[in-house]
């Protein structure tokens, strides 16, 4: 209907869509809802989700990218390399030359590519350090894009994911709200119609948050996310050690995978 029979989503967890939990446990994600709208209900759109969490961009490179250049589907998704810049002392530029030889290769198999930068963390606390280094990845990326013809989801300037509600506690994923929306700026950057909008403000806030509360809230962060992310790092452990993509196969949307899943209700503003 649009253009697109096939679609093969690659990257970390993202892509995999944490944390947009699914009644079942398993998680639907911005990627999910978007190949929902490109199947449009047809019984012959296949789409397969090679994302994995916790992947670096080299493991996604050499695991997922051979697979997505034998497919050769109508369209791929990317966004990888943010596991990679967040560890200290990471080479930025290194990571986006690397990231660019995989954007050269799909489009050279005259692939279309939608890629995704990396959102702004000035909302959150301790995460906004960040900002700088994000703010370089997103400039070589766009110019990335440019070179080869890719398109650009530009998750920096969504300004609804500048809201704390559009990230989850652990401060890395998104809200189930936050990924409704970013598959909708993704359909609206293919040139495909959707009834919403991922413009729409968020409902105002019961309460502004104090500084105490703020506060408790890192200390909890630190205790239950940043202390066991480090410890994996130390350990070269990763979330995914031992799990599969969920869609590792180009194959059609089951009704299971198309039938209307009530998003979460709008978080609160978080302290």
């Amino acid at each position: 209907m649009y253009g697109f029979d096939s679609y093969v989503a690659l990257g970390d967890s993202f892509t995999e869509g944490l944390n947009d939990d699914l009644p079942d446990g398993t998680f639907r994600g911005w990627a999910d809802r978007l190949a929902e709208v490109l199947a449009a209900g047809r019984s012959d759109f296949r789409y397969a989700n090679l994302a994995l969490r916790g992947k670096m961009l080299d493991e996604i490179l050499d695991e997922q990218l051979p697979i997505a250049l034998e497919l050769k589907p109508d369209l791929v998704t990317l966004c990888a390399g943010g596991n990679d810049i967040i560890v200290p002392g990471a080479d930025v530029d290194a990571v986006t030359e690397r990231l660019e030889e995989g954007v050269a290769k799909l489009r050279e198999a005259g692939i279309p590519v939608l890629m995704f930068n990396g959102p702004d963390t000035k909302v959150l606390s301790v995460m906004s350090v960040l900002r700088g280094k994000v703010a370089i990845y997103n400039t070589n990326l766009w110019a990335i894009a440019e070179r080869h013809g890719a398109r650009m989801v530009d998750l920096w300037t969504m300004g609804p994911l500048h809201d704390r509600r559009a990230w989850s506690d652990d401060r890395l994923h998104f809200s189930p709200d936050a990924h409704r929306r970013i598959a909708l700026k993704a359909a609206e950057v293919l040139g495909i119609p959707v009834e919403s909008d991922w413009r729409e403000p968020w409902p105002l806030a019961e309460a502004p948050s104090r500084w105490i509360d703020s506060r408790r809230s890192d200390l909890t962060w630190t205790k239950v996310h940043l202390l066991p992310w480090i410890r994996r790092q130390l350990r070269g452990e990763s979330m995914g050690d031992g799990l599969s993509p969920k869609r590792p196969q180009l194959a059609p949307l089951l009704p299971l995978d198309v039938l209307e899943v009530p998003d979460s209700a709008p978080q609160q503003q978080a302290s």
